[in-house]
Protein backbone atom coordinates (compact mmCIF):
# COMPACT_ATOMS: atom_id res chain seq x y z
CA UNK A 1 0.00 0.00 0.00
CA UNK A 2 1.51 3.21 -0.97
CA UNK A 3 1.26 6.10 2.18
CA UNK A 4 1.80 9.84 0.71
CA UNK A 5 2.27 12.36 3.71
CA UNK A 6 0.62 15.75 3.50
CA UNK A 7 2.94 18.05 4.10
CA UNK A 8 5.13 21.33 2.62
CA UNK A 9 7.96 21.08 5.33
CA UNK A 10 10.86 19.80 3.03
CA UNK A 11 12.57 18.02 5.49
CA UNK A 12 10.41 16.32 6.86
CA UNK A 13 8.59 15.39 3.87
CA UNK A 14 11.69 14.39 2.33
CA UNK A 15 12.69 11.99 5.62
CA UNK A 16 9.31 10.41 5.74
CA UNK A 17 9.67 9.43 1.71
CA UNK A 18 13.15 8.10 2.15
CA UNK A 19 12.27 6.51 4.38
CA UNK A 20 9.39 4.45 2.55
CA UNK A 21 6.58 6.65 1.84
CA UNK A 22 5.50 6.85 -1.83
CA UNK A 23 5.46 10.64 -2.13
CA UNK A 24 3.97 13.86 -1.10
CA UNK A 25 0.67 15.64 -0.92
CA UNK A 26 0.45 19.40 -1.39
CA UNK A 27 -2.93 20.86 -0.87
CA UNK A 28 -4.48 23.94 -2.30
CA UNK A 29 -7.90 22.93 -1.87
CA UNK A 30 -9.63 26.05 0.36
CA UNK A 31 -12.67 27.38 -2.11
CA UNK A 32 -15.25 27.59 0.07
CA UNK A 33 -14.03 24.77 2.41
CA UNK A 34 -14.58 27.21 5.47
CA UNK A 35 -18.13 27.52 5.17
CA UNK A 36 -18.91 23.65 3.92
CA UNK A 37 -16.32 22.09 7.03
CA UNK A 38 -17.83 25.12 9.49
CA UNK A 39 -17.75 23.68 13.07
CA UNK A 40 -16.25 20.19 11.99
CA UNK A 41 -12.96 20.73 13.17
CA UNK A 42 -11.55 19.52 9.76
CA UNK A 43 -8.10 20.78 8.77
CA UNK A 44 -8.06 23.41 6.31
CA UNK A 45 -4.69 23.74 4.09
CA UNK A 46 -2.76 27.55 3.50
CA UNK A 47 -0.48 25.81 0.61
CA UNK A 48 0.97 27.97 -1.30
CA UNK A 49 2.08 27.57 -5.14
CA UNK A 50 5.61 27.65 -3.67
CA UNK A 51 4.79 25.07 -1.29
CA UNK A 52 4.50 22.63 -4.39
CA UNK A 53 7.76 24.15 -5.79
CA UNK A 54 10.02 23.37 -2.33
CA UNK A 55 8.63 19.89 -1.78
CA UNK A 56 8.96 18.68 -5.80
CA UNK A 57 12.73 20.14 -5.31
CA UNK A 58 12.88 18.25 -2.35
CA UNK A 59 12.04 14.65 -2.92
CA UNK A 60 12.26 12.33 -5.79
CA UNK A 61 9.11 11.06 -4.66
CA UNK A 62 5.80 11.51 -5.73
CA UNK A 63 4.34 14.80 -5.87
CA UNK A 64 1.00 15.34 -5.83
CA UNK A 65 -1.03 18.88 -6.01
CA UNK A 66 -4.96 18.97 -4.39
CA UNK A 67 -6.55 21.76 -6.48
CA UNK A 68 -10.03 23.08 -5.89
CA UNK A 69 -13.07 21.55 -7.20
CA UNK A 70 -13.74 22.74 -10.68
CA UNK A 71 -14.51 26.40 -11.46
CA UNK A 72 -13.40 28.86 -13.36
CA UNK A 73 -10.06 29.04 -11.67
CA UNK A 74 -9.28 25.50 -12.49
CA UNK A 75 -7.43 26.79 -15.65
CA UNK A 76 -4.66 28.51 -14.10
CA UNK A 77 -4.55 26.36 -11.05
CA UNK A 78 -3.57 23.45 -13.61
CA UNK A 79 -0.95 25.59 -15.45
CA UNK A 80 0.92 26.44 -11.96
CA UNK A 81 0.78 23.06 -10.44
CA UNK A 82 2.13 21.81 -14.25
CA UNK A 83 4.89 24.41 -14.29
CA UNK A 84 5.43 23.74 -10.85
CA UNK A 85 6.47 20.01 -11.65
CA UNK A 86 3.40 18.30 -10.01
CA UNK A 87 3.35 14.40 -11.28
CA UNK A 88 -0.03 14.37 -10.61
CA UNK A 89 -3.33 16.74 -9.42
CA UNK A 90 -6.26 15.92 -7.41
CA UNK A 91 -9.92 17.18 -8.22
CA UNK A 92 -12.01 17.57 -4.79
CA UNK A 93 -15.37 17.25 -4.29
CA UNK A 94 -16.19 15.70 -7.86
CA UNK A 95 -20.24 15.51 -8.67
CA UNK A 96 -19.94 15.23 -12.38
CA UNK A 97 -18.27 13.70 -15.23
CA UNK A 98 -18.16 17.03 -17.04
CA UNK A 99 -16.26 18.30 -14.84
CA UNK A 100 -13.59 15.50 -14.43
CA UNK A 101 -13.70 15.89 -18.47
CA UNK A 102 -12.79 19.31 -18.72
CA UNK A 103 -10.18 19.14 -15.75
CA UNK A 104 -8.42 16.18 -18.17
CA UNK A 105 -8.82 18.44 -21.27
CA UNK A 106 -7.05 21.16 -19.65
CA UNK A 107 -4.20 18.58 -18.14
CA UNK A 108 -3.53 16.74 -21.85
CA UNK A 109 -2.00 14.15 -20.76
CA UNK A 110 1.10 16.56 -19.05
CA UNK A 111 0.77 14.32 -15.35
CA UNK A 112 -1.91 12.75 -14.28
CA UNK A 113 -5.18 13.21 -12.70
CA UNK A 114 -6.88 11.67 -9.85
CA UNK A 115 -10.41 12.51 -8.07
CA UNK A 116 -12.04 12.16 -4.84
CA UNK A 117 -15.23 10.88 -4.58
CA UNK A 118 -16.72 13.01 -1.42
CA UNK A 119 -20.25 13.81 -2.16
CA UNK A 120 -22.97 11.30 -2.91
CA UNK A 121 -23.64 12.07 -5.84
CA UNK A 122 -19.65 11.24 -6.60
CA UNK A 123 -20.26 7.82 -4.62
CA UNK A 124 -23.74 7.72 -7.60
CA UNK A 125 -21.37 8.21 -10.83
CA UNK A 126 -18.27 6.06 -9.33
CA UNK A 127 -18.58 3.59 -12.36
CA UNK A 128 -18.95 6.50 -15.15
CA UNK A 129 -15.87 8.23 -13.32
CA UNK A 130 -14.16 5.03 -13.01
CA UNK A 131 -13.83 4.66 -17.10
CA UNK A 132 -12.39 8.03 -17.03
CA UNK A 133 -8.31 8.02 -17.29
CA UNK A 134 -7.55 8.87 -13.90
CA UNK A 135 -4.31 8.28 -11.99
CA UNK A 136 -6.15 7.29 -8.62
CA UNK A 137 -9.85 7.53 -7.18
CA UNK A 138 -10.22 8.42 -3.25
CA UNK A 139 -13.21 8.10 -1.20
CA UNK A 140 -12.97 10.94 1.37
CA UNK A 141 -14.79 10.56 4.04
CA UNK A 142 -14.98 13.43 5.83
CA UNK A 143 -16.76 15.48 2.88
CA UNK A 144 -19.03 12.29 2.61
CA UNK A 145 -20.44 12.50 5.90
CA UNK A 146 -20.53 16.42 5.58
CA UNK A 147 -22.60 15.82 2.07
CA UNK A 148 -24.75 13.10 3.18
CA UNK A 149 -25.77 15.34 6.52
CA UNK A 150 -24.35 12.20 8.75
CA UNK A 151 -22.38 12.16 11.85
CA UNK A 152 -20.32 9.06 11.20
CA UNK A 153 -17.45 9.88 10.24
CA UNK A 154 -16.77 5.91 8.93
CA UNK A 155 -20.26 4.95 8.29
CA UNK A 156 -19.36 4.39 4.43
CA UNK A 157 -16.94 1.74 5.57
CA UNK A 158 -19.66 -0.30 6.97
CA UNK A 159 -22.91 0.52 4.92
CA UNK A 160 -21.32 -1.14 2.06
CA UNK A 161 -20.70 2.56 0.33
CA UNK A 162 -17.08 2.35 -0.17
CA UNK A 163 -16.87 -1.59 -0.87
CA UNK A 164 -19.69 -0.29 -4.03
CA UNK A 165 -17.16 2.19 -5.21
CA UNK A 166 -14.41 -0.18 -4.87
CA UNK A 167 -15.86 -2.36 -6.90
CA UNK A 168 -16.33 0.38 -10.01
CA UNK A 169 -12.43 1.25 -9.77
CA UNK A 170 -9.83 -0.11 -11.45
CA UNK A 171 -7.03 2.59 -11.18
CA UNK A 172 -5.14 2.63 -7.84
CA UNK A 173 -8.07 2.87 -4.96
CA UNK A 174 -7.48 4.94 -1.74
CA UNK A 175 -9.93 5.63 1.30
CA UNK A 176 -8.83 6.81 4.99
CA UNK A 177 -6.16 7.64 6.47
CA UNK A 178 -3.06 5.55 8.45
CA UNK A 179 -0.86 6.53 11.42
CA UNK A 180 1.37 4.21 13.77
CA UNK A 181 0.01 1.17 15.20
CA UNK A 182 -1.39 2.11 19.07
CA UNK A 183 -2.38 5.28 17.07
CA UNK A 184 -5.92 6.12 16.12
CA UNK A 185 -9.23 7.10 17.35
CA UNK A 186 -12.39 6.00 17.70
CA UNK A 187 -11.34 3.23 15.73
CA UNK A 188 -7.76 1.99 16.02
CA UNK A 189 -4.93 2.32 13.53
CA UNK A 190 -5.63 -1.92 13.20
CA UNK A 191 -8.84 -1.98 13.14
CA UNK A 192 -8.72 0.80 10.07
CA UNK A 193 -5.56 -0.91 8.29
CA UNK A 194 -7.36 -4.49 8.10
CA UNK A 195 -10.47 -3.47 6.34
CA UNK A 196 -8.12 -0.82 4.02
CA UNK A 197 -6.45 -4.24 3.10
CA UNK A 198 -9.15 -6.08 2.70
CA UNK A 199 -10.63 -3.61 0.43
CA UNK A 200 -7.48 -3.94 -1.60
CA UNK A 201 -6.81 -0.18 -0.91
CA UNK A 202 -4.00 0.74 -3.31
CA UNK A 203 -2.55 4.08 -1.27
CA UNK A 204 -3.65 5.96 2.15
CA UNK A 205 -3.03 9.38 3.43
CA UNK A 206 -0.50 9.95 6.74
CA UNK A 207 -1.98 13.59 7.90
CA UNK A 208 -2.38 15.13 11.37
CA UNK A 209 -2.76 11.89 13.47
CA UNK A 210 0.71 10.35 11.89
CA UNK A 211 2.16 13.80 12.28
CA UNK A 212 1.38 14.46 15.90
CA UNK A 213 2.08 10.64 16.64
CA UNK A 214 5.20 11.04 15.04
CA UNK A 215 6.40 13.49 17.25
CA UNK A 216 9.81 12.23 18.87
CA UNK A 217 10.33 9.32 16.48
CA UNK A 218 12.35 8.08 13.87
CA UNK A 219 11.04 7.55 10.54
CA UNK A 220 13.65 5.17 9.37
CA UNK A 221 11.98 2.91 12.05
CA UNK A 222 8.31 3.82 12.10
CA UNK A 223 7.51 4.02 8.18
CA UNK A 224 8.90 0.76 7.58
CA UNK A 225 7.65 -0.85 10.89
CA UNK A 226 3.97 0.68 9.62
CA UNK A 227 4.52 -1.04 5.73
CA UNK A 228 5.70 -4.24 7.61
CA UNK A 229 2.34 -3.78 9.07
CA UNK A 230 0.74 -3.41 6.31
CA UNK A 231 2.02 -6.35 4.70
CA UNK A 232 1.59 -8.94 7.31
CA UNK A 233 -2.35 -8.20 7.33
CA UNK A 234 -2.42 -9.02 3.69
CA UNK A 235 -1.77 -12.20 5.08
CA UNK A 236 -4.07 -12.47 7.17
CA UNK A 237 -6.08 -16.35 7.06
CA UNK A 238 -9.89 -15.53 6.80
CA UNK A 239 -10.76 -16.03 10.25
CA UNK A 240 -8.64 -12.90 11.16
CA UNK A 241 -10.05 -11.22 8.37
CA UNK A 242 -13.89 -11.60 10.05
CA UNK A 243 -12.67 -10.87 13.53
CA UNK A 244 -11.00 -7.56 12.48
CA UNK A 245 -14.05 -7.00 10.31
CA UNK A 246 -16.45 -7.51 13.65
CA UNK A 247 -13.50 -5.12 15.32
CA UNK A 248 -14.57 -2.25 12.85
CA UNK A 249 -18.12 -2.56 12.92
CA UNK A 250 -18.17 -2.56 16.69
CA UNK A 251 -15.51 0.72 16.57
CA UNK A 252 -18.18 2.48 14.75
CA UNK A 253 -20.95 1.72 16.35
CA UNK A 254 -22.72 -0.57 13.95
CA UNK A 255 -25.85 -1.82 14.85
CA UNK A 256 -26.23 -4.85 13.73
CA UNK A 257 -22.53 -6.82 13.45
CA UNK A 258 -22.37 -8.90 9.44
CA UNK A 259 -21.18 -11.37 8.38
CA UNK A 260 -17.35 -10.95 7.00
CA UNK A 261 -17.38 -10.19 3.38
CA UNK A 262 -14.37 -11.39 1.43
CA UNK A 263 -11.27 -9.85 0.60
CA UNK A 264 -12.46 -8.19 -2.55
CA UNK A 265 -10.70 -8.79 -5.79
CA UNK A 266 -9.96 -6.15 -8.97
CA UNK A 267 -12.50 -5.41 -10.96
CA UNK A 268 -12.41 -7.10 -14.58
Amino acid sequence: MDLFLFSVDPSWGSDVVSAGAAGIVVDWERRGKERRQLGEGTQISTDTPEDLSRMRAATDGRVICRINGYGAWTRDEVEDAVDRGADELLLPMVRTTDDVDRTLDLVAGRCGLGILVETQDGVDRAAALARRPLSRIYVGLNDLRIDRGSDQLFRPLVDGTVESVRAAVSQPFGVGGMTLPGGGFPVPSEVLAAELVRLRTDFTFLRRSFTADMQGRDPWVEVPRLLGFLDALAQADPGEVAADRQRLLAATGAAAPAPAPAVLGRPA
